[in-house]
């Protein structure tokens, strides 16, 4: 992999974990698209290891709170905001975890290589979850802000974590916005325990694959381009969500996925 093949990469990374619309979607595709190599399994948890980075940076105040008000609670006994929503985050990423792991290898399971079959289930992915977005935004009321969400309502957006792992395409992010609008959660809350959940689940990929990483410039450089670009894309979310909606994320994806349809249509 060259130095501009990573750079692209790690800035595709960026931009997408984010937003509700797919990196695995965008790392696999692009690669197919340009005629590229494969990205490596350890390439593509580096990649995540910059957003994750990202993530951590810009809620570092949040974590802090959050980790000493779940420390509290235990040991002082002090109920507050922050240690209630630790331990949600807690609770909800356990079984989203194990469920991933299980929905990971039944996908692995039905793709078994096949290329076209995989670009086909990112496009439909992209396309379902597209127009569910939108319909789902539009008709759910904003109820809940982030300091009120209850544990059921993080236990359905956590669990929802697993379908992205089942499904390429489906968004990480994505499905957990679309759960927690559907759940009535206003949209800026619902982005922000959508990032909160991700950390996590991503820093335990990170840990376990991390042996297998090879060290080299271009790693590096994607590294530090999905660190860079992911910084900037969580800032432009939680400004735009305030008043923004979730519609653009929804007809993009529905826009890339007939793209998709159509290149595997005419190769």
């Amino acid at each position: 992999m060259t130095i501009i093949q990573a750079i692209i990469l790690g800035v595709i990374q960026g931009l997408t974990e984010f937003l509700p619309i797919s990196s695995s979607a965008h790392l696999n595709v692009f690669p197919w698209i340009f005629g590229w190599n494969e990205i490596s399994e350890s390439f593509d948890v580096a990649l995540h290891l910059g957003t994750l980075f990202a993530i951590f940076i810009f809620f570092f105040k949040d974590w802090v709170n959050l980790i000493k008000g779940g420390i509290n609670q235990v040991f002082k006994k002090e109920k507050t905001t922050d240690g209630k929503i630790f331990w949600y985050l807690v609770i909800a990423t356990i079984p989203a975890g194990i469920l991933s792991l299980v929905l990971d290898k039944i996908s692995d399971i039905i793709i078994n290589g096949n290329l076209n079959l995989e670009m086909a289930l990112i496009a439909i992915a992209l396309i379902v979850m597209g127009i569910v977005l939108y319909i789902v935004d539009k008709k759910s009321p904003a109820e809940t802000d982030y300091e009120n969400i209850s544990l059921k309502q993080s236990i359905f957006v956590g669990v929802s974590q697993a379908l992205a792992a089942a499904f390429p395409g489906v968004s990480r992010s994505g499905i957990t916005m679309t759960i927690a609008r559907l759940l009535k959660i206003d949209r800026e809350s619902a982005a922000k325990f959508s990032f909160l959940l991700a950390t996590p689940i991503v820093a335990a990929a990170v840990l376990v694959d991390i042996t297998n990483f090879t060290i080299s410039l271009p790693f590096l450089m994607g590294i530090l381009a999905s660190f860079i670009v992911g910084l900037l894309v969580i800032k432009f979310l939680m400004d735009y969500l305030k008043k923004g909606s979730f519609k653009i994320f929804a007809i993009y994806r529905i826009i890339f996925g007939i793209i998709i349809l159509g290149i595997i249509f005419i190769r």
